[in-house]
């Protein structure tokens, strides 16, 4: 069910996004997603993390980021399917 809804999202923003100028025709979302909710009371941190997300990734790369985060919280996960 989640498979579908992201492949929805995905397909409708990539549209909307390559419409926006020609120099973001060539968009592509990487494969694969990864949903988190948060709540209102870190909204703000939210905000800023995403405003600085380009340049965090230079030094932390997104799987980096993504295994420390599933730890940190306690979900397990098979290493095996996480990049698939």
């Amino acid at each position: 069910m989640y498979d579908v809804l992201v492949a929805e999202v995905k397909k409708g923003s990539s549209r909307w996004i390559k419409s926006k100028r020609a120099a973001l025709r060539s968009f592509r979302w990487q494969d694969g997603y990864a949903a988190f909710s948060v709540s209102q009371s870190n909204l703000a941190s939210v905000q800023r993390y995403i405003a600085g997300q380009k340049e965090h990734h230079r030094r932390k790369s997104f799987q980096e980021e993504l295994i420390q985060f599933l730890r940190k919280h306690g979900v397990e996960y098979d290493e095996r399917y996480v990049w698939t």
